[in-house]
């Protein structure tokens, strides 16, 4: 098999969806990728994850959600309450779209900022 690029991998994720996962994972990605211009694609544990001095998120597709795992999501501030799922842990936090869920781009977008600043911050 030929290899292909982590950016290939994903395109190649949201095109076999071809339902409204597709559309909702490619408009994450969008904000993911414009959050900040450190932001890289990485493909980890079979699915499209973004890094930025270390993992900001992974994404991960069910039958009837799209999920955002932040595996340092206990330590961001979430002032809109983004955060969703896996809120018990301890570390990680998640967020589940569901095929009706609205989202906040801009209170999404400081998020992704905060894990930036988080990563950085810890890579110091």
């Amino acid at each position: 098999m030929a290899h292909t690029s982590p950016s290939q991998q994903i395109d190649a994720k949201i095109a076999a969806l071809g339902d409204w996962r597709a559309d909702t994972l490619k408009r994450l990605r969008r904000l993911i990728l414009a959050a900040d211009a450190g932001v890289l694609e990485t493909w980890k544990w079979d699915g499209p994850a973004w890094e930025c001095a270390g993992i900001l998120c992974t994404g991960e597709t069910y039958k009837a959600k799209v999920k955002l795992t932040f595996p340092h999501g206990a330590a961001l501030e979430d002032p809109e309450g983004l955060f969703n799922a896996s809120l018990e842990g301890k570390v990680r936090r998640a967020i589940d779209f569901g095929p009706a869920d609205e989202l906040d781009e801009a209170a999404f977008q400081a998020l992704v900022r905060a894990a930036v600043k988080h990563n950085r911050a810890k890579a110091k």
